[in-house]
């Protein structure tokens, strides 16, 4: 386990341990530091408020100059988040640097989720929804809410 990608993880859980963000967490698999299962609580006083989204994080030893390939889970319904779980956005793209830890992408996931880029769309139907009956849209969000409870 001495590759400075997985010695990087290691001081990434440990921060996380240490210093969590709010309403999330996550850690790598017992049997592998590269793969994390994490958890992202909605935000108050959104239409994702008292959901319950897992993730899963996959790195390679190439992190953190690459960032790592992060899937929802959970049945997610948001303008950025592809029917497979995979997530647009900037900063595990063409925005990344080595400078975000575990911590920064999760927090990031998190923010998204209020605050979609209906321009860049991974969902056609989320984003119209949300640009056109924002009601049509938070029924859909508070179904995968109820839904987030019981998986």
């Amino acid at each position: 386990m001495s590759t400075s990608a997985r010695r990087r993880l290691m001081r990434d859980f440990k921060r996380l341990q240490t210093d969590p963000p709010d309403k999330l967490s996550g850690a790598p698999c017992p049997d592998n530091v590269l793969v994390w299962n994490a958890v992202i609580f909605g935000p108050e006083d959104t239409p994702f408020e008292d959901g319950t989204f897992k993730l899963i994080l996959n790195f390679d030893e190439s992190y953190p100059t690459k960032p790592p390939h992060v899937r929802f889970i959970s049945k997610m319904f948001h303008p950025n988040v592809y029917a497979n779980g995979d997530l647009c956005l900037d900063i595990l793209q063409n925005r990344w640097s080595p400078t975000y830890d575990v911590a920064a992408i999760l927090t990031s996931i998190q923010s998204l989720l209020n605050d979609p880029n209906p321009n860049s769309p991974a969902n056609a139907e989320a984003a119209r929804l949300f640009q056109e009956s924002r009601k049509e849209y938070v029924k859909r969000v508070r179904e995968i809410v109820e839904e987030s409870w019981l998986s």
